[in-house]
């Protein structure tokens, strides 16, 4: 019976992750892996005759609540953060279990007549030293998108150092039939080397940071599974771990960037200084890009980071029900790595109720922006900027990137003339055909549409 309820959540989590790939069927795929959570947890009811059920559930219902509560307070423009936090405590659960299995594996049926094996010990300290490094990693990560904590470069030879030390911990640990200080100081260099590896990383490279640790903390609950012989851990692991993986492999493409590069080169050239010198640009006001909406007839959207954290993306959609009463055809540009986590803009918009069909990824709009009469830019800095294509030396050079700046009128919506998250300035603000609307987004997209009215 548990292998055959084992099997079906399994086989929930596979059309979970199946749906989750497109937004149209986003919802069945949420749908199967609650599905796949309940079996998990009847599960667990159905194995735990020796343990207080009382408890159990208890335990369930504070966590269940937490959620509820956590969810509750959490905007959709702070989605990347919840992610990383998230991750964290998949991290530090993994140690969690991996300690509690090596300082008891009676109770998990692990003992052997001379103590434990060495592939039990191994899979330990593995799962211990990446959980740990997860729910550190997670764990900067997640103060560097709230904006508690910035880039600080670290000495590669650090690095080296700690995770040469780790790995010898862990196979000293393993060698000695599990000494105990080797694991518990394995353990703290992971959770320092997941610190020190996060923390030189620019504010450009984190969406694919959040996704690799996706991919770390799905291995970290596979790696688990394999200690605790728990078939649907090792499979559930591997789906994580996988799709993060190549998750990662997809951000990294889009933002022609390596993944070595992004987690191990500590400089990167800034340009911001040389970018931010005097340089003249046209600021608008909701009159005049009112008059410019109206009279067009093709309108392209690229939502960014901005959206996120004005919320603007409601009003947008009053817009764009406005627009098409004028006669114009308005679509959505969605860039990869827009936003801080991939998706993101997705999910923004589909909150609104805009329709699938008028979201277009990147490959599929970039051709229609030299016949798009106006194109509206709420604060998506780095995906638009230009120097991708022209200046070697820019941090964000190679990177593709949508070409607003083909567009016969560009409307570009920001706080202030500030850097994007890359740090540098967007070459694009001062083009001649861009007209700057400075100010909150939400705010000046409904001054707009009642300048429209």
């Amino acid at each position: 019976m548990e292998n055959i309820l084992y099997l079906i959540a399994a086989v929930c989590f596979i059309f979970a992750l199946k749906g989750l790939s497109s937004a149209e069927s986003a919802m069945h795929g949420n749908i199967c892996g609650i599905a796949g959570m309940m079996i998990v947890g009847i599960a667990t009811f159905m194995l735990t005759n020796h343990f207080n059920l009382v408890f159990i559930i208890s335990i369930i219902l504070v966590g269940g609540a937490a959620g509820i509560c956590i969810t509750n307070a959490i905007s959709m423009a702070a989605l990347p953060q919840l992610m990383a936090g998230f991750h964290s405590m998949v991290g530090m659960a993994a140690v969690l279990v991996a300690y509690a299995v090596f300082l008891t594996p009676e109770i998990f049926g692990m003992i052997a007549p001379f103590g434990l094996q060495r592939s039990s010990l191994g899979e330990m300290g593995i799962g211990a030293t990446v959980g740990a490094m997860t729910f550190s990693g997670s764990l900067l990560a997640f103060l560097k998108l709230q904006g508690i904590c910035r880039k600080f470069n670290i000495p590669p030879a650090l690095n080296a150092f700690l995770g040469m030390a780790m790995s010898g911990l862990l196979m000293y640990f393993v060698l000695t039939d599990g000494n105990r200080n080797a694991f518990i100081l394995g353990t703290a260099c992971a959770f320092v080397l997941g610190i020190t590896l996060i923390l030189p990383i620019g504010g450009a490279d984190m969406p694919i940071i959040v996704s690799i640790l996706n991919s770390l903390s799905g291995w970290t609950a596979s790696g688990i599974g394999f200690t605790l012989h728990n078939d649907l851990l090792i499979i559930t692991g591997a789906l994580v771990g996988a799709s993060g993986a190549i998750l990662s492999h997809i951000m990294c493409k889009s933002m022609n960037r390596q993944l070595w590069d992004v987690i191990f080169k500590t400089e990167r050239k800034d340009l911001a200084e040389r970018l931010r010198v005097s340089r003249s640009f046209k600021q608008g006001c909701p009159e005049d890009a009112a008059y410019l909406l109206r009279n067009a007839k093709t309108v392209i959207v690229i939502p960014g980071y901005g959206m996120a954290t004005s919320q603007a993306q409601h009003a947008l959609k009053e817009m764009e029900e406005i627009l098409a009463k004028f006669g114009a055809q308005i679509k959505y540009a969605i860039h990869p790595v827009a936003g801080r986590m991939p998706g993101h803009m997705n999910v923004l918009l589909a909150e609104a109720n805009v329709s699938y069909d008028k979201v277009f990824e990147m490959d599929e709009i970039n051709r229609e922006f030299p016949i798009c009469d106006v194109a509206y830019v709420i604060g998506a800095n780095d995906i638009t900027n230009p120097a991708a294509k022209k200046d070697p030396e820019s941090p964000v050079y190679g990177m593709p990137i949508l070409d607003v700046e083909k567009a016969k009128v560009i409307l570009f919506l920001k706080r202030s003339m500030g850097p994007g998250y890359a740090g540098i300035d967007n070459e694009l603000f001062y083009a001649a055909n861009t007209v700057m609307l400075l100010g909150d987004a939400k705010k000046t997209t409904e001054a707009i549409i009642k300048a429209m009215l």
